[in-house]
């Protein structure tokens, strides 16, 4: 299987299908496209029928969506979501949840991987998303035992979760212990290891994104290779 994903530092999207494939250990190729100036559409079009990220290519089959690719993967490999039916329910409930939702999260947060920024005064609406966040992970947290969202085993819910981790991390967003401990072993992971390893070491900028990032608040450190910001 090939799995197309574009940049490491900025693509929350490929992120979540990288990291579910690499933690099960499921063979794949990966095939990074970065993100051109401007729009992307016309080049990720030559591999995804809607030209966005992530796309996963098995022999004559397209899978594009991330949560398309997350149910095609469990069809052979049930580690995908937890085994407990009521476990399983909940954890596709959260996972479709973050797929459709936190829009004032991911807009005022936009994942850069590089970058630390202290946030301005969050609005009401970023408030409501991280009071959802808080509650949502301790109810998986605590309703399964830990120390994962959805029981004792790293499942799809999870990656769904992981930009979500390096967003709350790189902007220094408020949390509780509880949710700062889930962080924390997220970012423990080999794959999210490797994946901030390689997104550091990208040499590609491009300026929406860079923009829409600063805009966010001040910029406290820029950890990306060859950077010459400074806070």
């Amino acid at each position: 299987m090939q799995l197309y994903i574009a940049n490491k530092n900025y693509s929350s999207w490929s992120l979540r299908s990288w990291l579910l494939l690499s933690e099960l250990g499921i063979p794949f190729e990966e095939r990074l496209v970065p993100f051109g100036e401007g729009s992307s559409w016309g080049e990720f079009r030559r591999f995804s029928p809607t030209g966005l990220v992530p796309c996963l290519v098995d022999g004559e089959l397209t899978v594009w969506d991330s949560l398309a690719i997350t149910e095609y993967l469990a069809e052979t490999c049930p580690a995908v979501w937890p085994a407990a039916r009521e476990a399983r329910a909940w954890a596709r409930s959260a996972a479709a949840e973050m797929h459709s939702g936190f829009i004032a999260l991911r807009s005022r947060c936009p994942m850069n991987c590089g970058l630390h920024i202290a946030v301005s005064t969050p609005d009401e609406a970023l408030h409501k998303d991280l009071a959802r966040l808080e509650e949502l992970w301790l109810e998986g947290l605590t309703r399964f035992g830990g120390p994962f969202l959805a029981g004792e085993r790293f499942s799809a819910v999870d990656a769904f979760y992981a930009p979500v981790v390096f967003r709350v991390t790189n902007y220094r967003l408020p949390l509780t212990p509880h949710a700062q401990a889930y962080t924390e072993r997220m970012l423990a992971l080999p794959g999210m290891q490797q994946w901030l390893a390689a997104a550091l070491k990208e040499p590609w900028r491009e300026p929406g994104h860079e923009q829409e990032c600063r805009q966010a608040g001040t910029l406290l450190a820029d950890h990306r290779e060859g950077a010459t910001d400074e806070a």
